[in-house]
């Protein structure tokens, strides 16, 4: 179907009509074919007296219900009759050309009530194309909310503190940053050390330790520390600026998957045309004249010609696969988006907050030198009740489960980009990283031991210690999601030649993790670019690739993809508007039901396809062999309808 440049929100736009006018258009149209039903009804003494009236057309409606039937196929047709007029002056029949015919026709033989359902439902799913343009474009404004407005620099020539626009920021200078705000620009530290949550960029949860010589990239929040870096590029091209031109490309090549009806349309009517000329013509010619009862079978092909329902084979299904999918938690934007996960043979997941939770947890807790773990949760709660770090979160949220009682440490302090100190119960404690430690010299042995082995394992440690020795240490992961063995197995089952984690942390972690799930390959410590780049090495294996992400850094992979589908829960705006699919409940389980759901709903768009091109087949037939009557027809033409709306309503059965 030809969706159109303009969906029903347009950026931008003041207007109401430019932002909703499709969709009052379809509802219109919707309201006024159940007007003309109900008026019709009550005319001729019941609904089913009505609908066999218009089968017949022996009886037409009353004039108000055709009023009504005209408003409905009006409002309908509104944005597709030009269309068609277009595409019949370039002599290049297409799918809005064939609606305008299904229409003519039903109004031709007196089927108003047919005319009127072909007009809402082709105005109905082509409104569904066009919103997914509309929730495209809205990726694109999420994303370039991220990096702040404003940088505040040094000024090389007197040193003084400037703020200006990041686009008037020149490269090279110094850029001032204070705990709590966001990296304006992609640069590398000159002063200072902290921790850098890059979630935005790389979509991982932990915070990375950045200091002096470490890169850093615009739309990544600053937790702890003040720094200060050298701009490295310019705003209009930095990490983040980078990931939206990729979106902005892949969503301009990405076209709406275009039907097989509308392939077929090409050529259907042209030559339902030229072939009743030739029935009422040829003939006669060879059988000395009966041109009156050649033209009769000629207008039989014209009358069965009405691609009524081979026009509402395809929509009716499309629309009863994305109802059944949205009552499923599966949001689908648009009916191409529902059709290409049957032939998806290659899987890219992201990781965190896809395969696991998105959120690190307490994995462990080691007590050392005598110390209890009751006793060493309380120490680090006390430490950590003044952080708003995401470790921090999980030590508090631990102690509270546990109902292990702490009061805030005193003489409180952080070290940016090591840990914290304070006082509890009038001893000094210290608590940071296993790196941290090791600067201080109290790490023994047996600590050292047990860090390094749970960091081998894909774990992040932290390090409790007094004055004179280690109290114990903590490690944290993000938890993978129970239910993602099975979803791996259940997808191979399906027939998916590849099932890939692609993310950007550390290898450890990520091998832990796909042994743990079972995929056949992992990709680890990726930048957004190294996403997409993946994915176009897949898609020249596999050809149709499916990516599972949550994060902003996943939109330039999923836009790239043949299908993106988004976790919708927990994901970012950016990921779920770029994406075609958003799993909504965050059940990776919905994944292997979307495959076998689209390919149900391609088989039945299929069954109908066959059914209604094989009623026309057999008349046309009939028509050469002069059995067939112009009311054989409608009626076998109105069967059809009848029997490809059942059949595609099949799909909203659970």
């Amino acid at each position: 179907w030809e969706a159109g440049a303009e969906g029903p929100e347009v950026p931008g736009s003041d207007s109401p009509w430019e932002r909703h006018g499709r969709l009052f258009l379809c509802l219109l149209s919707g309201a006024l074919t159940v007007g003309g039903v109900l008026g019709h009804g009550m005319e001729a003494g019941s609904w089913l007296q009505a609908f066999a009236e218009d089968l017949a057309a022996t009886h037409g409606p009353p004039l108000f219900s055709k009023i009504l039937y005209a408003g409905a196929i009006l409002a309908g047709g509104w944005t597709v009759l030009p269309r068609a007029y277009h595409s019949l002056r370039r002599m290049a029949p297409d799918m809005n050309l064939l609606m305008s015919v299904a229409v003519a026709g039903a109004l031709g033989i007196g089927h108003w009530l047919e005319a009127a359902s072909v007009a809402f439902l082709f105005a109905l799913a082509l409104y569904l194309e066009s919103w997914s343009v509309a929730r495209a474009r809205r990726a694109i404004r999420s994303l370039m909310d991220l990096s702040p407005d404003v940088a505040r620099f040094v000024c090389p020539h007197d040193g003084d503190i400037e703020e200006k626009p990041v686009q008037d920021v020149p490269v090279g200078v110094t850029v001032l940053v204070r705990p709590g705000e966001k990296i304006p620009l992609d640069g590398v530290i000159t002063k200072g050390i902290t921790s850098v949550n890059q979630a935005s960029i790389t979509g991982e949860s932990m915070p990375l330790l950045r200091e002096a010589g470490d890169d850093i990239y615009a739309g990544t929040l600053n937790l702890d520390g003040v720094i200060e870096f050298r701009s490295t590029r310019p705003s209009s091209d930095t990490t983040l600026a980078r990931i939206i031109r990729m979106v902005e490309e892949a969503q301009a090549r990405r076209a709406p998957l275009e039907q097989r009806v509308e392939r077929f349309a090409l050529f259907y009517t042209p030559v339902m045309m030229g072939l009743a000329f030739l029935i009422a013509v040829v003939p006669p010619l060879f059988k000395n004249g009966a041109w009156l009862e050649w033209l009769y079978q000629a207008l039989v092909i014209l009358v069965i010609a009405c691609p009524c329902s081979l026009v509402i084979s395809t929509p009716v299904s499309i629309v009863a696969g994305l109802t059944s999918a949205a009552r499923n938690g599966v949001l689908i934007k648009g009916g191409a988006y529902l059709e290409a996960p049957a032939r998806v043979r290659a899987v890219a997941f992201d990781k965190t907050g896809t395969l696991t939770s998105g959120h690190p947890t307490v994995q462990r807790i080691i007590p050392l030198n005598g110390h209890t773990e009751a006793g060493l949760l309380a120490s680090a709660a006390a430490l950590e009740a003044h952080s708003t770090h995401p470790l921090a979160r999980s030590v508090l949220a631990l102690a509270r489960e546990r109902g292990i009682a702490f009061s805030a440490a005193e003489d409180y302090a952080v070290l940016p980009g090591q840990g914290a100190q304070g006082t509890v119960d009038g001893r000094p404690y210290w608590i940071g990283s296993h790196r941290f430690i090791e600067q201080w010299g109290v790490e023994d042995e047996q600590s050292h031991d047990a860090a390094s082995a749970l960091e081998d394992a894909g774990h992040s440690v932290v390090m409790i210690w007094t004055v004179d020795h280690v109290c114990g240490l903590m490690s944290f992961a993000d938890e993978m999601r129970e239910s993602a063995p099975g979803v791996v197995q259940s997808l191979k089952g399906l027939g998916v030649e590849k099932v890939i984690v692609l993310t950007g942390d550390n290898r450890r972690t990520t091998q832990a993790v796909a042994k743990a799930v079972g995929v056949d390959d992992y990709v680890a410590e990726l930048l957004p670019e190294d996403k997409v780049g993946v994915i176009r090495s897949l898609q020249a294996a596999h050809e149709v690739v499916a990516m599972v992400g949550d994060g902003v850094n996943d939109a330039p992979a999923m836009a790239e993809s043949t299908v993106s589908i988004a976790m919708g829960a927990i994901g970012s705006d950016a990921a779920i508007e770029t994406s075609d699919i958003a799993l909504m409940s965050d059940d990776l389980t919905r994944l292997p039901w979307l495959i076998e759901h689209s390919r149900k709903t391609r088989t039945i768009i299929g069954q109908n396809i066959a059914l209604s091109v094989g009623t026309k087949t057999v008349f046309i037939a009939m028509a050469f062999c002069e059995i067939a009557t112009p009311w054989g027809a409608i009626a076998a033409d109105m069967g059809a309808s009848l029997l490809v709306i059942g059949n595609g309503l099949r799909l909203l059965q659970p």
